[in-house]
């Protein structure tokens, strides 16, 4: 069956996100107040298994040998089944 994956990594807390301060400040520059910025890296694709379970399993793997970084990352995995 052919499922689809999301996979949403961010920085664990207390990380320092240069991306996010960056973002934070052109943003005052704009005269746009906000705090407490934060960025996300989002990861779709498609992927063949036998169960949601053995595919969230796998995507988990891949998470921990090339998609992040566990020492310095969060992530959340997100699978869902393909219409048919």
């Amino acid at each position: 069956m052919k499922y689809d994956a999301e996979v949403r990594i961010s920085l664990k807390k207390g990380m320092l996100n240069p991306e996010a301060a960056t973002i934070q400040r052109a943003l005052a520059l704009l005269e746009y107040q906000v705090e407490n910025t934060s960025t996300v890296d989002l990861i779709r694709f498609q992927i063949q298994g036998d169960s949601e379970g053995a595919v969230k399993e796998e995507v988990d793997e891949m998470c921990q040998r090339l998609l992040c970084n566990p020492v310095i990352h969060d992530y959340t995995i997100k699978i869902s089944a393909q219409e048919e």
